[in-house]
């Protein structure tokens, strides 16, 4: 029988339930998702660190986890980073016998290789109630010992997540740099599969010395506030009119670099069915995993909204009026789906080939 963990959220209620993955006591900032499958991209998500993770679909690891097969680049093919960066996973029940024809292992052993504690038997309903009434937590997972509550966003998870040294991936004509604040393979997989070179910096790597034809800011952790080195990089890019675009993190980022404004939201957009639309009413399902969002009144005129979010009407996009500079606040590359947006990296694309040009 597995040993009982607690999760305790900074309000002081507690959810109790069984221990599985690793047994350790973690903190951090208590988030759910309403995705109901891509258990195993989410947990790679560099996004999420920081963060304890609640799903709220109630059966997690039916299908299993697939091996660390890599693509002809040497990218993840199921994997949007090298390790699991969530603290804690909370679930209703996990499943104790997967089945699929890709699996290499159970999603419990995957979390104890990763020494990633999980509690199950949780009413994830209850709690995500909570979170969305109350908004996002605080929380530690209690199993062996008891432990402080920590504020990820107080800190730097974009420099914990990025890479160190920059890389060149693909042997395309068109030159993007992708700035690394966290940055998904599946982003990545996209640039590539559009036959671009793909030029992977360090979330505060100057680079705006290089000969490069486009500039795209990836999703990451935390508050973009915290991102300071890399805004001044932006604006630098922004000077040189080199096309840009931005997702999630990416979009807070060149918006801040122009002036405007971010906000913490309540409890954030996490999951796979989140509805979006354009001011001529066409409308989006969209993947998110998000906790800030930018504030549209602090734009400049020269800015516009390119996406809203339908269910609470924040930002979901921007766009420059004049210059080839765009972000989206959701993942148009998004795993497992939807991929309604995904036509926005062929913009994006055809906008860095008309400046190689």
């Amino acid at each position: 029988m597995n040993p009982t963990g607690t999760l305790i959220l900074e309000d002081g209620s507690t959810f109790s339930g069984s221990v599985f993955g690793f047994p350790a006591s973690v903190a951090g900032e208590v988030v759910f998702t309403t995705g109901m499958t891509g258990y195993s991209e989410a947990l790679t998500d560099p996004s999420y660190a920081g963060q304890i993770l609640t799903f709220a679909y109630p059966l997690i690891g039916n299908y299993g986890i697939p091996g660390p097969s890599v693509d002809e680049y040497g990218v993840y093919n199921h994997f949007e980073s090298r390790k699991i960066h969530v603290k804690a996973v909370i679930l209703s029940e996990w499943c104790t016998h997967h089945n699929h024809w890709n699996a290499r292992t159970s999603f419990e052993s995957w979390l104890q290789q990763g020494r990633i504690p999980g509690i199950s038997g949780i009413d994830t309903r209850a709690l995500t109630v909570k979170l969305r009434e109350k908004g996002v937590m605080l929380g530690k997972v209690v199993i062996s010992e008891d432990i402080d509550f920590v504020d990820p966003n107080k800190e730097n998870l974009v420099k914990a997540v990025s890479r160190e040294n920059p890389v060149e991936l693909g042997t395309g004509e068109t030159r993007i740099v992708v700035v690394d604040c966290g940055v998904k393979n599946s982003i990545v997989r996209n640039l590539l599969n559009r036959n671009a070179q793909v030029v992977i910096v360090p979330w505060n790597y100057d680079f705006t010395d290089k000969d490069y034809d486009g500039v795209l800011l990836s999703n990451g952790p935390g508050d973009p506030a915290t991102c300071q080195e890399t805004i001044a990089i932006v604006q630098k890019v922004i000077e040189q009119e080199i096309p840009l675009f931005g997702i999630c993190l990416g979009h807070q980022l060149l918006a801040l670099a122009a002036g405007a404004r971010s906000f913490k939201l309540p409890y954030g957009h996490r999951g796979q069915n989140q509805p979006v639309a354009t001011a001529e009413k066409r409308g989006f399902i969209t993947a998110q995993n998000h906790g800030f969002a930018v504030d549209t009144s602090t734009l400049s005129p020269e800015w516009g909204q390119l996406f809203y979010n339908v269910n609470d009407y924040t930002n979901e996009g921007i766009y420059h009026k004049h210059l080839p500079f765009f972000s989206v606040q959701f993942h148009p590359e998004g795993c497992c789906g939807p991929r309604d947006t995904d036509y926005l990296f062929d913009t994006f694309v055809k906008m860095a080939d008309a400046h190689a040009r």
